[in-house]
């Protein structure tokens, strides 16, 4: 993800450099032709490329909107795992007496896991438990491998032992009912998650909007064929980059985990929970020390 406050103009240009390559054939062709056809051609009043240009505003709009909806909602969702995440180790310190500081540490080293295991699975990583040997004990992880969704499997062993240690009566009723419920939290906050990844947007509003975005540059250039060739090209070049830039970026922002600079990074999330848990548990660890930084991508 762009962590940068200012946007840099070679990844602009390069996102639509060949939107802009298709825009400067299409209008130097029409232009030209249009130069040449004087006598051929009806008259094309500027009414008609403004009312295109108008309707490409709405629709550019409208995506936009629809596409910050669901980055929006992603944020949400990886802010309440960060807020979850927390809270689990919190209440099991305060549920559980000093001399269950190992169970303490193993769900909380299976929290860590669970976090970076969603996102590599979010961005298609099919075996997102791997490398995390550190975090998670290899009988967890053969447990783990049986199942499809390897998070889901990892917040079921979590629940198992909150389940065994209310059986040993380590933990009362009260606190066992407030993690269960915790855990039902993550659950949610992992099918929205899922839900946002796997949900497609409409392909075909891309491409009628594409359409049109053409269909205006074609009758700019037919009504521009009066003007001086040195200003209709760069004209039309301007008008449909700020177009095409609007509608890439919105067609960025609409799969928020397709790892790709507008992301939510949830890398560096999962990167901040580790150093916030260990640091729960009373354990020094800095940004830089995670293992796991050596094999995630932001």
């Amino acid at each position: 993800m762009i962590l940068e406050s200012k946007l840099p103009f070679k990844y602009l240009i390069g996102i639509v450099k060949y939107e802009l390559i298709i825009v400067l054939t299409v209008g130097i062709l029409t232009h030209f032709s249009a130069i040449r056809l004087t006598a051929f051609l009806p008259e094309m009043p500027l009414a008609i490329p403004a009312f295109l240009g108008t309707s490409i505003s709405v629709l550019l709009s409208f995506k936009m909107n629809q596409s910050y909806d669901r980055w929006w909602e992603a944020r949400k969702v990886w802010g309440a795992i960060v807020n979850d995440s927390r809270s689990l180790v919190i209440q099991l310190q305060s549920f559980l007496n000093s001399d269950q500081t190992d169970n303490i540490k193993r769900i909380s080293y299976r929290q860590i896991a669970w976090c970076y295991s969603l996102g590599r699975s979010l961005r298609g990583n099919l075996n997102s438990i791997e490398n995390l040997d550190h975090l998670i004990t290899k009988t967890d992880q053969a447990q783990i491998s049986k199942h499809n969704n390897y998070n889901l499997a990892i917040l079921q062993l979590t629940a198992a032992d909150i389940k065994e240690l209310r059986l040993n009566d380590a933990i009362d009723m009260h606190g066992h009912i407030h993690l269960q419920e915790t855990i039902i939290r993550l659950t949610d906050s992992m099918g929205g998650a899922e839900r946002i990844s796997k949900t497609v947007f409409p392909s075909t509003y891309r491409l009628i909007l594409h359409f049109i975005i053409y269909l205006f540059v074609i009758t700019l250039a037919i009504s521009l064929k009066g003007t001086n060739n040195t200003f209709v090209i760069p004209l039309l070049l301007l008008i449909s980059a700020g177009f095409f830039c609007i509608e890439k970026i919105a067609y960025h922002l609409q799969d928020p985990f397709r790892n790709l600079p507008s992301d939510i990074p949830v890398t560096d999330i999962a990167n901040t929970i580790e150093i916030n848990i260990r640091q729960l548990l009373s354990e020094e660890i800095s940004k830089g020390d995670s293992k796991a930084n050596d094999y995630f991508v932001m």
